[in-house]
């Protein structure tokens, strides 16, 4: 499998690899990448990958069934040979704005204490669907007002790893009903906002800002009724 660099360092821009396989489809394959993979509502990287007198644009970032992550080149690109040694960099702009929309999403999962049945990082933000009784909706204005109060407290955000039956005995800590913990190879890593995940504290995969300072700020734009009990709510930068 595949590295994953951006699990110990979200910051790191770009990484020297080596290609392992180019699959059917003309994806690359490599021993490790600073790029994130679709995966629970984050949007795969873009950017480049770079050899010595090549280069390919990288349109996304997915995992095939074995759980390789594949660097998904723009049609007409060049592609690397087996066994070379490039360097994979990241498009960082659009990297960013997804760790602030994704730091932001952990702060709607707490500030709203219901059942998370889905979400999706986008260009201006995201969304959360709640299952929320009739008469429990927030208010968008006081929803936006302590989402804002809660960036600019500065909150660090941090990890830390635990192992797959520490997981299956904490299955407290799942807030996305839609989406299974990343398990599978013998530790799960654990998100926290705040000292010791006292803002918020679940299982994630995705990559994140180091403070909810800098992810600036945010609206509640939308609240939409999506069924009996499911709201949709939706967060915009400013």
């Amino acid at each position: 499998m595949t590295e994953l660099l951006f699990r110990e360092d979200a910051d790191l821009k770009d990484c020297a690899a080596t290609v392992t396989g180019i699959n059917d489809k003309g994806g690359i394959l490599l021993d490790r990448t600073v790029f994130y993979a679709t995966a629970g509502g984050q949007p795969g990287d873009r950017g480049r990958i770079l050899w010595d007198g090549g280069e390919s644009l990288i349109a996304t970032t997915v995992y095939d069934e074995a759980k390789n992550v594949v660097h998904v080149p723009d049609a007409g690109q060049s592609l690397p040979g087996v066994g070379m040694t490039v360097t994979a960099a990241l498009d960082w702009q659009n990297r960013y704005r997804n760790m602030r929309a994704h730091t932001l999403m952990h702060l709607l999962c707490a500030s709203v204490p219901f059942p998370v049945t889905g979400g999706a990082i986008g260009e201006d933000g995201g969304r959360i669907d709640f299952d929320i009784p009739e008469g429990q909706i927030p208010d968008k204005a006081e929803l936006t007002a302590t989402l804002n109060r809660l960036v600019t407290e500065d909150h660090p955000v941090s990890f830390r790893w635990i192992t797959d039956e520490e997981m299956a005995e904490n299955q407290h800590l799942i807030r996305t009903m839609s989406v299974k913990p990343p398990m599978g190879t013998g530790r799960v890593r654990l998100v926290m906002i705040g000292e010791g995940g006292k803002i918020d504290l679940q299982p994630c995969g995705g990559t994140h800002l180091s403070s909810t300072a800098a992810i600036g700020p945010v609206a509640v734009a939308k609240i939409e009724n999506k069924g009996k009990i499911n709201r949709r709510i939706r967060v915009a930068f400013q």
